[in-house]
């Protein structure tokens, strides 16, 4: 053997060392890998498929249409949400306001009012917890996963949480105007809540948003990513739950959801840059400084109803979706302590 094809050797070992490295870092940085835990002592009694399934349907066939264009819609699905919350012994209030735009033909123009709907639970404490929904709809879509999915899981935790309340303060947020044309804007309503918890200098522990929680599927290469590197590290099957954000509070939400019921759920830790990593409420939150997760089904990553008329309440899971609002109640508690 010359000296030049161990040379070459040599170099090609190194390279693929430092390539397995490098992908073992990859690995380790976005899917935050933990031990399996036992269930922790917090956990809460079982949601119920039927009660998920109910609400559902009520937001994406009887209050329609829910988008940026009717807010007369929108305050008939926040009053729907209002009484749910109040059903399950919350103390409800709501953030109302409007803004100004320029129309099509240069004119200003009053929008509104909106309302974000608000309900607390525990004691009151100065640093609190969120959990936040948004209920609006793409246009005048059904919407059933983006969002009423969300908002089940918030009402259905609402129950959760009225019979076993958490050790802080803990506010559940059904926001309006996520969707276009308000997305990413200072008029979307979690946009607004989160500023104003800013300006008052409220102490936020974390921050959860549900963001499409209903669909799941066993056939394999039924989960997308958007870079194909992650096929690496997750599944093919879109059977699982994602938690998504950033540092410790990605790790901590998906041990005890974990922990709660047989459901996989999986983390990731990217940059904003990567395509759906802040593409909901909790993207506000980050932009105040506070710390927030999505919890999701990954969305259009899984849904191919997405934005259509077909996402529809037949479609969805609810004995899945109540096994990640099991998970989320866990989380909750966990936090709470």
């Amino acid at each position: 053997m010359t000296r030049t094809s161990v040379s070459l050797r040599r170099v090609l070992g190194l390279t693929l060392g430092a390539a397995a490295l490098l992908l073992l870092a990859a690995w380790l940085l976005m899917t935050q890998p933990s031990l399996p835990g036992g269930r922790p002592a917090t956990s809460a009694p079982g949601a119920d498929a039927a009660r998920l399934e109910a609400d559902v349907r009520v937001l994406s066939t009887r209050l329609l249409p829910r988008d940026f264009e009717h807010p007369a819609g929108l305050d008939r699905a926040a009053a729907y949400i209002k009484g749910r919350l109040a059903e399950a012994g919350g103390k409800v209030s709501e953030q109302v306001y409007t803004f100004t735009e320029w129309d099509r033909r240069n004119r200003k123009v009053e929008r509104g009012p909106y309302r974000n709907v608000i309900a607390s639970f525990g004691p009151d404490t100065e640093e609190l917890l969120v959990v936040g929904a948004h209920y609006d709809a793409y246009g005048s879509l059904p919407g059933a996963d983006d969002n009423a999915s969300g908002v089940a899981g918030l009402l259905e935790l609402a129950r959760l949480l009225g019979g076993r309340p958490p050790a802080l303060r803990t506010e559940l947020v059904a926001f309006t105007l996520e969707e276009p044309p308000q997305f990413g804007g200072a008029d979307m309503g979690s946009a607004r809540y989160a500023a104003a918890l800013k300006s008052r200098g409220a102490r936020l522990r974390a921050m959860l948003a549900l963001e499409m929680i209903g669909r799941f599927s066993d056939q394999p290469g039924s989960q997308r990513y958007p870079l194909p590197l992650l096929r690496l590290f997750y599944p093919g099957r879109g059977d699982f739950a994602a938690v998504v954000g950033r540092g410790e509070l990605n790790r901590a939400v998906k041990r005890a959801m974990r922990s709660a019921s047989g459901l996989p759920v999986v983390s990731l830790a990217a940059p904003a840059s990567l395509p759906g990593v802040d593409y909901s409420d909790h993207s506000s939150f980050w932009a105040q400084g506070y710390p927030a997760v999505m919890i999701t089904d990954t969305a259009f990553y899984r849904n191919p109803d997405y934005h259509t008329s077909q996402d529809t309440a037949d479609r969805l899971d609810y004995r899945r979706m109540a096994q990640v609002v099991d998970g989320v109640s866990t989380a909750v508690l966990e936090l709470a302590r």
